[in-house]
C-alpha cells in the first residue's frame, strides 16, 4: 500500500501517550514499523508496571517521557500528534522541520482507508455543540435499520482500532464496519486533509477553544475545512457561519422554517409542528424524546447525513423515538422533590448553554423558575452573548470555578460559591416544586474536575445527597 511505503524507513514520532497515542502505537507496531513515543508527562501510564509491560510488548518503540525531546522532534520525518497537544503553546511547532509531515490519528486512518480495495464509508460531524448527540443518534439509527456501523473519532473507540490489521499486508478484520461515523473536534481537523467522506456537517459555531485557536475566524476556517473532504455538505440554515465555501458542492440544508424540496425543516400541520423533508411530513416534534429546538436541529442533521448515505428515510424516522440521548447532555436527574434537576455538564462552551436554555425554558410554566448553575474554565471565551438570555430566562444564577466571577457579572444578583455541592445546596434552598435547576456551565471542567463526566456525576451525587439531608431534617 502507498501509505505504508511512505512510512517505511522514516523517523516516526508519536506525540502523546494517552488513549489516542496508544492506539497509534498499536497500529504502527502491527505494520512492523519502528517509531518513538514522546510525552511531556513523567508517568503517562497508570503505574510503572503498565509502562514496563508496554516496553516489553512493543520492542520496536522507543519511549521518551518527562519532556518534549527536542532532537527527537527535530529529526522526525513523520509526527503523529494527539489532538489534545497544542503544538504552538507547548513549543513543539518551532522544533518541527519543514520537511516533516504532521498528521493525526484520523488522518492516518484516512490514508490507510483510502488505499484499501473496499474502503469504509465515512460520515463526518463537527460543530461547537451537539456533535456527540448527532453522531450517537446516527450510529443508533444505522444499527437499528441493519447497517454495520462504527462510532469513532472524538467519541467511541480510537479510529485506528477499527482497522486492526493483523500484519503489514491488507488483511482486514472479519467484521469490518461498512460505515464509520466520525465526530471531529477542531483539534482533529487541524491535522486532517485526506478524508473522503460521503457527507459532512458543521452543526453550529460559537466561541470555543479560543485559547488555542485565538480568533473566531480561525476557528471557523478550521471547522469549515471539513467540507472539501466530503461529497455532500449538510449545512444549517440557522447559522450562516456553518455554510460550505465549496461552491460546486452538493448541499442538503436543515432549519426551523419550511424547507425547499430536498431539504429538511418544519411546518405546522393541523396545529402540530411537523419535521419535514420538502413537502413530505415525517414526524411530529411532540413524538421526539429529546426536547428543545436545539435537539430538533440535531434530529434533522442526523437524518440528512443518513439520507446522504442512502439510508431509508422512512426507516430512520420510524426509529427516532428509540434514541433517548446522552449522559450529561440535558439529562434528567431522578429526584423525589418535584424539582426538575437537569445535568447538562457537557455544555462546555457558551453556545451549548445558550442552546440548553433556549430549548428548555419554554417548557416551564409561567409560575416556575429556572435556576442555573454555571462556571468553570471559560477557555478565553466571550460570555457576553449569555447576558440577554440570563436576564430574560434565568431567575437565579449560581456560579463557581475559575471564571465563575466573570459569569456572575452578567446579572446583578448572582450567587458565587466554591464547590458544586454548595451550588446544589443553594439551589435546593431556592427551588420550589415545578422549578428547574440546570447545570449548564458554559465552561470546561478542568479547573475543578478531571472532565465533564466527573462534574456531571458529582452533580447527580450532590442532588441525591440533598434529598437525603431533607429527609434527615424532616425527622428531627
Amino acid at each position: 500500500m502507498a501509505w505504508l511505503t511512505a512510512f517505511k524507513d522514516k523517523n516516526i514520532v508519536v506525540l502523546g501517550a494517552g488513549m489516542t497515542g496508544l492506539s497509534c502505537l498499536r497500529f504502527l507496531h502491527a505494520q512492523g514499523l519502528s517509531f518513538a513515543v514522546n510525552d511531556s508527562r513523567t508517568m503517562p501510564f497508570e503505574n510503572t508496571n503498565e509502562q514496563t509491560q508496554y516496553e516489553q510488548d512493543y520492542p520496536k518503540a522507543q519511549f521518551v517521557f518527562g519532556q518534549w525531546q527536542q532532537s527527537l522532534i527535530a529529526n522526525a520525518d513523520i509526527i503523529v500528534a494527539s489532538p489534545g497537544i497544542d503544538l504552538i503553546s507547548e513549543g513543539i511547532a518551532a522544533l518541527i522541520s519543514a520537511k516533516c509531515q504532521v498528521i493525526g490519528d484520523v488522518e492516518l486512518f484516512c490514508l490507510v482507508n483510502n488505499s484499501r480495495i473496499n474502503p469504509m464509508s465515512m460520515l463526518a460531524v463537527t460543530g461547537s455543540n451537539g456533535k456527540s448527540t448527532v453522531v450517537s443518534l446516527l450510529a443508533y439509527l444505522g444499527k437499528v435499520i441493519g447497517g454495520n456501523v462504527a462510532l469513532a473519532g472524538n467519541i467511541g473507540e480510537p479510529i485506528l482500532d477499527l482497522l486492526q490489521l493483523e500484519s503489514a499486508g491488507d488483511t482486514q478484520r472479519a467484521n469490518q464496519p461498512d460505515t464509520v461515523i466520525v465526530e471531529l473536534s477542531s483539534f482533529q481537523l487541524e491535522t486532517l486533509t485526506s478524508m473522503q467522506a460521503i457527507a459532512a456537517t458543521v452543526l453550529n459555531l460559537s466561541d470555543d477553544h479560543l485559547d488555542r485557536h485565538k480568533t473566531l475566524a480561525n476557528y471557523q476556517a478550521i471547522k469549515q475545512s471539513i467540507y472539501p473532504q466530503a461529497k455532500i455538505a449538510v449545512v444549517s440554515r440557522e447559522d450562516q457561519a456553518t455554510n460550505s465555501l465549496v461552491t460546486a458542492q452538493e448541499t442538503i440544508s436543515f432549519g426551523l422554517n419550511k424547507p425547499e424540496q430536498g431539504h429538511f425543516g418544519f411546518k405546522d400541520i393541523d396545529n402540530k409542528k411537523m419535521l419535514m423533508f420538502g413537502e413530505q411530513a415525517l414526524i411530529s416534534i411532540d413524538e421526539l424524546p429529546l426536547a428543545g429546538m436545539h435537539n430538533a436541529l440535531n434530529y434533522m442533521a442526523a437524518l440528512a447525513l443518513g439520507y446522504s448515505a442512502g439510508w431509508s428515510l422512512t426507516a430512520m424516522t420510524e426509529n427516532l423515538a428509540g434514541f433517548t440521548g446522552l449522559a450529561h447532555r440535558c439529562q434528567r436527574v431522578v429526584s423525589e422533590d418535584n424539582i426538575q434537576w437537569i445535568n447538562d455538564s457537557k455544555a462546555t462552551n457558551v453556545g451549548a448553554t445558550l442552546a440548553a436554555i433556549t430549548g428548555l425554558a419554554p417548557t416551564l410554566a409561567d409560575s416556575n423558575k429556572l435556576i442555573l448553575i454555571a462556571g468553570g474554565d471559560g477557555k478565553g471565551a466571550d460570555f457576553s452573548p449569555l447576558r440577554t438570555i440570563f436576564n430574560r430566562e434565568v431567575s437565579q444564577l449560581i456560579t463557581l470555578g475559575k471564571d465563575g466571577a466573570e459569569v456572575a457579572n452578567l446579572v446583578s444578583d448572582a450567587i458565587q460559591v466554591n464547590s458544586l455541592s454548595e451550588a446544589v445546596a443553594q439551589a435546593k434552598q431556592i427551588a420550589k416544586p415545578g422549578d428547574m435547576v440546570l447545570l449548564s456551565p458554559a465552561c470546561a471542567s478542568i479547573d475543578m474536575f478531571k472532565n465533564y463526566m466527573v462534574r456531571g456525576e458529582q452533580f447527580i451525587a450532590a442532588v441525591a445527597a440533598s434529598l437525603v439531608k431533607v429527609k434527615e431534617d424532616s425527622c428531627r
